[in-house]
């Protein structure tokens, strides 16, 4: 495995892969569009918004935005994930662009959404002072993460079968905590420290299908970054070990086409003050 000196590089590296971004695509795609619709939703997007996607991915909260008549923009750290939502949804405009340090005017736009991008960040802290930048005053920002691993059944099998059988130290670049933001408590001190108000926050149901329990550890090894990582870090007898603890926990989400594994997102959303607090 390559040596990385921080995160951000780690994430960067990965990410610019378009065989990656591909594979996530396929096997996550249909899963993360579920939550999309009430994304929009918390952040009040409706016809003539400008909305900026921000970590767009292959596009989907832009694409649907722009179905509601919204004025729809895309940014992505990968060109590998622009490329892919520019041939999804040729018609909104997407750029490469860091979160960070957005290359968009103060209050340019009236809805702020992040799908699943949140815990991508090595310092989350800026991507939310970017966002309230660019919005307008009395606009908002809506983001999804995923539940703890205690309520998403799927990165409780993963991560349950490496802490029993593997380690989680690999050697990867320190990163933060993938559920940081799954936490009311977290979500709500950093939304209000960087200037927002009226945060809200609720579960919404995701099910991610699948056909065999073989597709579930191909999804995490071929379409992942963090995860992929740390089970390539293991020896071969471990992670054999590994898979086979994933396959046997699966078996609880058995049904008749396959396996159905419940992974709820959290949708968190506030809004920017009118005046900002002097």
């Amino acid at each position: 495995m390559p040596t990385f000196d921080t995160f951000r590089e780690f994430e960067h590296a990965r990410w610019s892969d378009g065989n990656l971004c591909a594979d996530y695509d396929r096997h996550f795609g249909a899963l993360t569009v579920q939550s999309v619709t009430e994304l929009l939703d918390a952040a009040h997007v409706g016809p003539g918004a400008r909305v900026l996607d921000v970590c767009c991915g292959a596009g989907y909260a832009a694409g649907l935005a722009a179905g509601r008549g919204a004025e729809a923009a895309g940014v992505d750290f990968s060109e590998a994930q622009i490329a892919l939502a520019r041939v999804r949804y040729p018609g909104v405009v997407f750029s490469q662009g860091d979160a960070c340090a957005l290359e968009f005017a103060d209050a340019a736009f009236d809805c702020v959404v992040n799908g699943i991008g949140m815990p991508h960040f090595e310092n989350p802290d800026a991507a939310i002072a970017e966002a309230y930048r660019v919005l307008r005053p009395g606009g908002r920002f809506a983001f999804s993460v995923y539940a703890e691993p205690d309520q998403t059944n799927g990165f409780g099998l993963i991560y349950g079968a490496i802490q029993a059988h593997g380690t989680m130290d690999v050697g990867l670049p320190q990163g933060p905590n993938f559920f940081l933001f799954s936490r009311r408590d977290e979500s709500e001190k950093r939304l209000v420290g960087a200037g927002f108000r009226d945060v809200t926050m609720r579960t919404v149901a995701q099910t991610w299908y699948l056909r065999s329990a073989e597709q579930a550890f191909a999804a995490v090894l071929d379409g992942s970054v963090r995860a992929a990582a740390i089970l390539r870090g293991q020896d071969e007898a471990t992670l054999g070990r590994i898979k086979q603890a994933m396959q046997a926990g699966l078996q609880r989400c058995k049904t008749e086409n396959g396996y159905a594994l419940p992974m709820p997102a959290v949708i968190v959303s506030a809004r920017k003050p009118i005046m900002d607090a002097a």
